[in-house]
């Protein structure tokens, strides 16, 4: 069961048919919506400020969010995808974006509508990353616009994808399993 812990007097919340992996930590002031997942080994870390997310997100394995005290809070749009092993500190995530792994949003950072951040990528303080665009580097830096329709697809299909993978492991009955 994933750890979900209260601190400063604030308690985790989330809406109906969520996923928790097992080693997932959610912590402190974070609010989920419907038909969310948090994989294996990642942090929701809401104990100096707020973590806000809506519907049908995935947050992906080992990624961290995180807030700066007092200064920064995270807002998660619905039908976001978070990659394997990003960091997001105190950003905003618009509605439709794509996260790719390994990347890193730093604080109040803005990734628009159907955005798309590369694998890699490190958005740095305060950048705007402008709706249905793909931003890619060290620094981010923007690539190219994609087309709206394309940008939506993709990231709505990766959105829908989570939703299935989260069905497998709840259907799952591991108490029989057999060791060898």
């Amino acid at each position: 069961m994933a750890l979900i812990r209260s601190v400063r007097g604030y308690e985790p919340k989330y809406g109906k048919n969520c996923f928790f992996a097992e080693n997932a930590t959610i912590i402190g002031d974070v609010i989920m919506g419907n038909d969310c997942s948090v994989w294996y080994n990642t942090v929701l870390r809401g104990d100096v400020n707020a973590i806000r997310i809506g519907n049908k997100v995935n947050i992906q394995d080992g990624s961290v969010l995180h807030t700066l005290y007092e200064k920064s809070q995270i807002h998660i749009e619905d039908n976001v995808s978070i990659g394997h092993n990003v960091t997001i500190h105190g950003a905003t995530i618009k509605a439709g974006a794509l996260i790719g792994m390994g990347s890193v949003i730093l604080d109040h950072a803005v990734i628009g509508e159907g955005a798309i951040v590369a694998a890699g990528s490190v958005v740095t303080n305060n950048t705007v990353v402008e709706p249905g665009s793909i931003y890619a580097g060290v620094p981010a830096k923007f690539v190219k616009k994609v087309d709206p329709e394309q940008s939506k697809e993709i990231n709505q299909k990766i959105a829908n994808n989570y939703l299935m993978y989260a069905s497998w492991y709840k259907e799952e009955d591991n108490s029989e399993i057999s060791y060898m």
